[in-house]
């Protein structure tokens, strides 16, 4: 049987105790007499001391000669050092080398890109990859947690799909037994039929685009979130997703500060985030934008520079409403009195974060929905079940999608969206 193991996250509950812990070593400091071990066992980090003195000429030897990022068990005692990272230090008198690690590639000099991406597999190692992957599971864990009380039932919706839901020229193209199918690039329409059923929905998992785009926010592969609901507009919309969001990033700041701490995130503006959110028609931001020197015309669509202006002229999230119906999917409702404005919205993170959540209400109208299917030049006879959902017991429907890894790069304060997700997937990178 395997003796009992103490986890560097709850090393306070032991102070003054001897425990024994298990990991790999992060670096290592050489001061003669005294070897000064930097452990990290996946909850944490904590520093080991080996005093020559007071351990065996083995322990000292293994102390000595374990290099970085082999795995080591080390046996000692908890002690309190307000000086040192998380407070507490370990006192070694035994230091058990599992395996040595030989020519470790990422060394404390600084690296290229593309050397840490081949290399991602080790790159996760390192304590700003493991503060990121953290904060994304507490994110995760914020996401259903908010849903699952209140009233979203999580629902699967499928991966191989018969058609599009959003953009045909974005889709990954595989064969079904001798049939074409894809790689979905969104559950929303399933979702929509399962909100006939269940009222209040969501999916959760990865999602599939095409893009050939190299820019700092898209991954060909990512994660996302979808509530769906019922007897629901556009205003109950954004008031379900500010609420939601809000309960994401106080999460985050309560949970991970010590993660966010070593990320060098300045928290100053995430702790704004609680509504309610400002709000800006697309009308009107269109004249902010050529207001602040950043001309475009009505009925474009809006890029990253636009993005990024309309959210630096406010201290929150910010959402960007009823864009043209021409800018969004075939199934976003339109505005009666002016049919060419969708009942769409966009979630803008600031500090140049862009988009994080999608959404809207969607079209009720069988005929509506018909009209759209035709003007998109779509295959009408992939989406018959669809529209089966607009003949039999139609009612007015909201939902929206957020991105996880955009939602945590902006939490996390990160440059590039590559290092929010383990093995990100981009246009050209596929290994590891």
């Amino acid at each position: 049987m395997q003796e009992d193991q103490t986890y560097i996250q709850d090393i306070a509950q032991h102070e003054g105790e001897e425990v024994t812990l298990k990991g790999w070593l992060f670096r290592s400091t050489d001061k003669g007499k005294l070897q000064f071990l930097m452990l990290r066992d996946g909850t944490g980090f904590i520093q080991c001391v080996v005093f020559q003195k007071a351990v065996s000429p083995e322990t000292f030897e293994a102390a000595r000669r374990v290099t970085q990022e082999s795995s080591l068990i080390v046996r000692g005692k908890v002690r309190k050092e307000p000086r040192a990272p998380g407070g507490y230090e370990v006192d070694a008198s035994e230091v058990q080398i599992v395996q040595l690690a030989q020519d470790y590639p990422i060394t404390p000099k600084e690296h290229g890109v593309d050397f840490l991406m081949d290399r991602r597999h080790l790159w996760l190692r390192s304590q700003s990859q493991w503060a990121v992957m953290r904060v994304r599971a507490t994110v995760i864990r914020a996401i259903r947690d908010w849903l699952d009380s209140h009233g979203f039932l999580n629902l699967d919706t499928p991966i191989l799909t018969p058609t599009s839901c959003e953009d045909t020229t974005t889709l990954f193209a595989t064969d079904y037994f001798g049939e074409p199918a894809y790689l979905t690039q969104s559950g929303q329409l399933y979702n929509e039929a399962h909100i006939m059923a269940f009222g209040k929905v969501y999916c959760f998992g990865p999602t599939f685009r095409a893009e050939k785009s190299k820019t700092r926010r898209h991954l060909m592969e990512f994660w996302m979130v979808e509530p769906e609901m019922a007897y629901a507009d556009l205003d109950d919309c954004m008031k379900v997703e500010e609420e939601f969001v809000s309960y994401i990033v106080q999460t985050t700041l309560r949970e991970r500060a010590y993660e966010l701490s070593l990320l060098g995130r300045d928290t100053t503006l995430l702790q704004n985030v609680t509504p309610p959110f400002p709000r800006i028609s697309y009308d009107d931001a269109v004249k902010l934008l050529n207001e602040k020197g950043v001309p475009i015309t009505w009925g474009e669509d809006f890029g990253a520079p636009h993005e990024t202006t309309i959210a630096e002229s406010f201290d929150k999230p910010v959402f960007v409403h009823h864009y043209p119906a021409q800018c969004k999917a075939f199934y976003m409702e339109v505005e009666p009195d002016r049919p060419e404005l969708s009942k769409s919205v966009d979630l803008l993170a600031p500090e140049g974060y862009g988009e994080i959540i999608g959404g809207g209400e969607r079209t009720a109208s069988l005929e509506l929905l018909e009209r759209r299917i035709e003007e998109h030049k779509l295959k009408r006879e992939a989406y018959e079940w669809y529209l089966d959902l607009r003949r039999y017991g139609s009612v007015p429907h909201a939902g929206f999608g957020l991105g996880l890894e955009r939602t945590v790069a902006w939490i996390c304060g990160l440059s590039h969206i590559r290092e929010t997700i383990p093995f990100p997937r981009m246009l050209t990178r596929l290994y590891p």
